[in-house]
């Protein structure tokens, strides 16, 4: 039997009751053996099936919660990018802040600003430009986004690396383990660049993720770049 005192709260609020689904459930469980095996409660089976339903839609609710919230940081640290990339009034000074702010901004460890040059060697000017700016030949840029296979080319490639020479990352190619590579149009006549995010986590860029901000990331950036050229 039920103490008075315990019968007497039930009785006052039976929607705390209803409200606790560990309750419930023992409820429910008493009331399927008192009826015996030879009854198949259709209700209690409807029950488990909703209950069961709800549960799988409140998992979807917070995993499409969680979904938004990072688009939405992802959205905020891409503009902070952009809005700092276009601060510089020097082309020496845009360098040194994709390096800086922008790197931090977007949370990777390593910038390179690829530039493909029918020029033979390395133009002294261009080594005070600092470690960002990367001159290459013709054609580095569809081999190194292409990974040397016979693939149409995607202008944003996201994916897991393990850098075969330090020839792009220098010292950090130890540390590098994916990376996000945007293909650059800096309009007729010249030939195509690229920009390449590293970063030390091999989570950080995969090919599952989506591209739409770092393809718009990279349209701006490359608009920003034909100013420079020009």
């Amino acid at each position: 039997m039920i103490d008075q005192d315990t019968r007497d709260r039930i009785i006052a609020a039976p929607e705390a009751l209803l409200e606790d689904n560990d309750v419930m459930n023992a409820l429910i469980g008493a009331n399927e053996r008192a009826m015996g095996s030879n009854i198949v409660d259709l209700r209690g089976i409807a029950m488990e099936r909703l209950e069961s339903r709800l549960s799988r839609l409140e998992d979807t609710h917070r995993t499409v919660i969680a979904a938004a919230y990072e688009n939405l940081a992802g959205t905020n640290q891409v503009h902070r990018a952009i809005l700092q990339m276009l601060d510089p009034l020097t082309f020496e000074d845009f360098l040194k802040t994709l390096n800086t702010d922008v790197a931090q901004t977007l949370r990777i460890d390593c910038v390179r600003l690829v530039l493909e040059s029918v020029q033979p060697g390395e133009d002294p000017v261009l080594r005070k430009l600092g470690d960002v700016l990367y001159v290459a030949g013709p054609g580095f840029v569809g081999e190194y986004l292409s990974g040397g296979r016979n693939v149409s080319l995607r202008p944003v490639v996201l994916r897991q690396v393990l850098p075969a020479s330090d020839a792009l990352y220098g010292e950090k190619a130890g540390w590098i383990r994916s990376e996000a590579l945007m293909k650059l149009d800096f309009g007729k006549g010249r030939l195509p660049g690229m920009l390449v995010l590293g970063a030390e986590d091999p989570h950080q860029f995969k090919t599952t993720h989506g591209t739409d901000l770092l393809g718009f990331f990279a349209g701006v950036f490359e608009r920003t770049m034909r100013r420079w050229l020009s």
